[in-house]
């Protein structure tokens, strides 16, 4: 599938509102990927389908859930994380993206855990810093990306498991692995 074609059925699968924060998350990825000297065609394609699940029928994504074998534990956690795994899923199934590069990008970008690649981090820190968002610290989360992935993935790590929190939500084990790697790459000196 070229570019167009993925354009359009993204677009197609959710609001403009989501498909303006898709092109800003392919946007700020591409500066990280120049950033990072990262191949801009893989993270251009996981920052266009990181999302593409994201507006599907609860009742459909756990249809594919429990076909796939995912984590059950993502059963007992917010359902806004499921899009990932899944949106994982299709753009195997529907998109033909075989790069594993690609597609752990896309199933760890709501979550990110203890093992991310460069490109995980670009495309999560890129979902989390994307022109279109305004939280307290953004601009410094924006910052922190092109100084250091790390850094900014113990930032903005920190920052959703402090609003999760005051929200009284659950987190997800993954989570909180994330953050326990990147707060011990700090402690030891190495961020």
């Amino acid at each position: 599938m070229n570019r167009e074609e993925i354009l359009e059925a993204v677009k197609e699968a959710m609001p403009e509102k989501r498909f303006i924060h898709t092109l800003g998350v392919e946007k700020t990825a591409l500066e990280l990927a120049d950033h990072y000297k990262l191949d801009r065609g893989q993270v251009s394609l996981a920052a266009l389908l990181h999302d593409y699940a994201k507006y599907m029928d609860k009742e459909a994504m756990m249809a594919v859930m429990v076909e796939q074998k995912m984590d059950p534990k993502l059963f007992t956690y917010n359902e806004e994380l499921w899009h990932a795994p899944i949106g994982a899923y299709f753009a195997e199934t529907k998109f033909g993206v075989e790069d594993e590069t690609v597609l752990k990008a896309i199933a760890c970008h709501t979550t990110g855990n203890a093992a991310m690649s460069m490109m995980d981090k670009v495309i999560y820190l890129a979902d989390y810093t994307e022109p279109n968002r305004s939280f307290p610290g953004v601009y410094k989360a924006r910052r922190l990306s092109f100084d250091s992935l790390d850094k900014a993935m113990l930032f903005a790590l920190s920052n959703t498991i402090t609003f999760l929190i005051t929200k009284r939500q659950p987190i997800f084990p993954d989570t909180f692995e994330a953050y326990n790697y990147f707060a011990r790459l700090q402690i030891e000196g190495e961020v």
